[in-house]
Formats: structure tokens, sequence, C-alpha cells
């Protein structure tokens, strides 16, 4: 068998393929990133052509770096932006419109009128989500009711959605696997976490043909295989998961009680639950961690909308630094950031106050305030959103998260990971391989193609390579946290608070 495994991993800022071997190292990456249209406040937009084009460069470019063939490709895996919508037309492939992001809001009055509905009391309890923008099934509904002929056209049959993962495999297959997995499924609040299956009540409710929907599989599962044109020799696509989920594997997250961040484009933290699926009573999310050989893991997850964003922000529109690896040395260079906080409201705020409405906000600037204090707030605002997300987590689980796993492209900053440890009072983990997420499902693409026996066998793959302690005083801690949720009660609007 080939000893290579091809991850795909299609993000919000870019997408990327990453070879890895089978002992878990990666050996060759190649990345285009991916423009984003706000065509209104609040509205997040991308092309979903350009999406796969790009993913297909990146296949193709990552196995030229390396000068080997798809014939030296055992399998592949697809992780993605989850939530992300695509409606196409199932002959010729041509999305209907635009891909509707994750973090577009343009469907927040849409999710007040729905909140009257008598469904929106079993949504927590059938998929374990909160009726918001975020996810998916708002976006198709927009979609069927404001692209011409749209409704009329998905009740003939003529026309399929999918997450990324979806629409890239069908591409990928030249149409041949209309399929998700598990995990994907599980973020659209269409899908019933506990009966594993599409909810025909929630499809009723949202008033969303079933025609539409790909069947659904587990996250370690034969999707089908490349179509010949595509590399030169067919590729079997035998992994597939949310990009969360994905870094929870790549994370080897497999025990009860065990968490890991994200820090990409946002802030995902998901702990593992075990064989149960714990109601929220901070609005986090009760999710599915992954689902291998029919058996179900579930997840407690909470995410932050702004992460890398704000980053991305003060580069590209405020034009404050010129790399986001600037921000380590302007943090560092002063002792605090003399009272003043950021907070990235800019598409509203995620776990856990779920305030679509809220707009970001820059309090306790002065006159003394510079560059470096706005850049070590950024920095500082993705510490104290983890501690809100960490708070409500163990509040709901009762259990004591005593380390953090951490991976995505922010954690290359030293100084942010140590500010992280000083805000959670907690250890911090970094792994030898950041790319967690494309690793995750190369893992779970591995297993399906049996050169991995069991989580164990991945298990032991997994390598920290730096750990950082707690080294703040506990008055400080709690001085500093305390005018971060100040900061935020300012911005919150009146139904939030």
């Amino acid at each position: 068998m080939p000893h290579y495994l091809l991850a795909i991993d299609q993000g919000t800022t870019n997408s990327r393929a990453i070879i890895f071997t089978e002992e878990g190292a990666l050996v060759s990456q190649y990345e285009l990133s991916l423009k984003q249209y706000y065509p209104h406040p609040g509205w997040v937009e991308q092309d979903p052509e350009e999406i796969w084009e790009n993913t297909l460069i990146c296949c193709r470019e990552v196995m030229k770096k390396i000068n080997i063939s798809a014939k030296d490709i055992a399998g592949i895996g697809i992780s993605n932006q989850r939530e992300t919508t695509v409606i196409w037309d199932k002959k010729t492939g041509k999305p209907i419109y635009p891909a509707i992001v994750w973090q577009d809001r343009r469907t927040s009055n849409l999710c007040k009128q729905l909140t009257q509905l008598k469904v929106n009391s079993q949504l927590a309890a059938k998929t374990g989500l909160l009726l918001d923008p975020y996810f998916s099934a708002t976006k198709i509904m927009w979609l069927l009711e404001y692209v011409p002929d749209a409704r009329k056209r998905a009740e003939k049959g003529e026309l399929l959605f999918g997450t990324l993962d979806t629409y890239l495999l069908w591409c990928l297959t030249k149409g041949e696997s209309h399929l998700t997995d598990a995990t994907n499924a599980s973020r659209t609040l269409l899908f019933n976490i506990h009966e594993q299956q599409w909810d025909n009540e929630l499809l009723k409710a949202f008033n969303i043909p079933s025609e539409l929907l790909p069947a659904v599989l587990d996250n370690s599962a034969p999707f089908g295989e490349t179509d010949p044109s595509h590399f030169g020799h067919p590729i079997p696509i035998t992994g597939m998961a949310g990009d969360q989920q994905a870094a929870t594997v790549g994370q080897a997250c497999f025990q009860e009680g065990m968490v890991k961040t994200t820090y990409g484009t946002g802030g995902f933290m998901l702990l593992n639950t075990g064989t149960k699926a714990i109601e929220s009573k901070n609005q986090l999310l009760a999710t599915i961690a992954y689902r291998i050989k029919g058996k179900v893991t579930y997840g407690l997850e909470g995410s932050f909308f702004s992460a890398g964003t704000t980053i991305k922000w003060l580069r590209d529109s405020l034009k404050l630094i010129k790399t986001a690896a600037e921000t380590e040395s302007l943090a560092a260079s002063i002792p605090n950031t003399g009272g003043v906080y950021l907070v990235p409201g800019f598409t509203g705020l995620g776990a856990p106050y779920w305030d679509p409405e809220a707009r970001g906000a820059i309090l306790g600037l002065t006159r003394n305030s510079s560059i470096a204090e706005i850049a070590r707030a950024s920095l500082e605002a993705v510490c104290y959103q983890t501690r809100d997300l960490l708070t409500s987590m163990q509040s709901d689980s009762h259990v004591l998260l005593e380390v953090m796993r951490v991976d995505g492209g922010m954690v290359e900053n030293k100084w942010l990971l140590q500010f992280l440890s000083n805000t959670l009072n907690r250890e911090v983990q970094r792994p030898a391989c950041i790319e967690t997420t494309a690793l995750g499902v190369a893992f779970l693409a591995g297993l399906e193609l049996g050169i991995y026996r069991s989580l164990d066998d991945i298990s032991s793959l997994w390598q920290s390579n730096m750990q950082f302690k707690p080294a703040m005083p506990e008055e400080t801690r709690q001085q500093l946290y305390t005018g971060w949720l100040e900061a935020v009660s300012r911005v919150l609007t009146k139904e939030s608070k």
C-alpha cells in the first residue's frame, strides 16, 4: 500500500493540502488564500468555485513539491470550515449563489421570528445547538427564499445542499458522491444527534426539502474516490470531519475530559464528553466529537468568532502591523495595556454571550495608548474569550480541566500562549505538529484504510513540543479578567444583558 496520506484542510481564510507519512510527520504543504466578500454589514460570502479550484491546485502542487504522484497516496481526508452553506445545480455543479460563511449574520431577524415556533424549545434537545445565524439551517432558508426559483427547483430534486466537505467531495468525485459525515451534519440544526439522522420535524419547521440533503456517514468511511482526470489516478477518500472535530482527533483527545482549543479565524474549544451529550446551561453546544464504526463520541463546544480575524483586521484594515508575527514583539515590549481592552465583536459575540447584534469596541484609550497597547489588547482578548469558554465548560461538565491542548496558526506566538496560561491558570500544551486539523483527517483516512488499527495507535503518535505554566499573581489575574467582563458588558445589546 502507498505510504502517504493527503489531507485537504479547507479553512475560512485559505485552502491547503498537506501530505503526512503514516507516522504523522508533515512532509509537504501548499496553501492558497481565499477572498471573503462583505456585501452588507454582517454578511460574509465566499466563491465556492474559487474554493474548489484552489483546493485542486493545492492538491496537485503539494504532490509536485516532493515529486510524488497520486499512486503514492493511500487515501485522502477532508476537513472544512463548518456551517458554511452552498447550494448547487445537481446536473451542472454550478452554485446558485455564493457560499454563505459561518460568520454571516444575515439571518439574525429570521432567527428572532423563529423563536416563536414550538420547535425552538426542542432544538437543544434534538441537535445540541441554539437557534442562531451561525448554523446552516437558516442560511438554507434564506437561499431558498431569495434566490429566484430556488425553492421550486429544490423541491423538484434539481438542487443539492452541502457544507464545504460535501461540495468538495462532490467536485472531487465529479458528482458521484453526495455525502457528509456525522460531525458536519451535527452543525446544521437539522440533524438529530441522538437518533443519528436528519430530523423530519426540524426539516418541516425550517421548510427545507429533504431532497437537498446528503447521506451521512461515519468520520472514517468509504466516501468515494477522486475522478482520474484530477490527478491522473483515482485516490480513495476515506476520512472526513469538520475542522474542530478533526483537530480534536489530531490532538488525540480520545479520553473523556480531554479538551483542546484551536485558534484560527475564530477560537474553538471542544471537550470530549464520552458517550453522553451534555445539554449546556451556559449556551455552549453539544455536538458530535467523532463517530467511528457507528459508535458516537460526544463533545461540548464553545466558540468565539474572532481570533486570527482580529489580527488580520489590525494588519489589513487598520494597517497597524505588516505581519501577524509582529504582535508578539509588540505585546512583549510593554508591561501591560494600561487598561486598554479590545472586544472583537465584528460580527457579534459567540459563546457564552450569543449576541449577534453586539459590535466591537476599544475601551480605555488614553493619550499614552499606542499601537503596542492595541496589539497586546487584541492578543489578550483571545485569552479572555478562552477563559469565558473554560468557565462555562467546567460549570456544565463538572470536570476540572487541568491541561489545555492548543493548535492553529496563532499558537506560533509564544507570548500569547504564556498569557493564555496565566489567564486560565492552567498548563497549556502545544503539539509538535500544529496543523492538527489536517493531521486529524489524515488519521481518520488512515483508520478506514487499516493503516491505524485503533485510536490508541493514533494516540501513541501525539507529541507535545512546548508547555506553558501559569506565572501570574492571582490578584492580577482576577483584576484583568474583571476588566474584560466590564468591557464586554459595554457592547452587549439589551436583549443579551
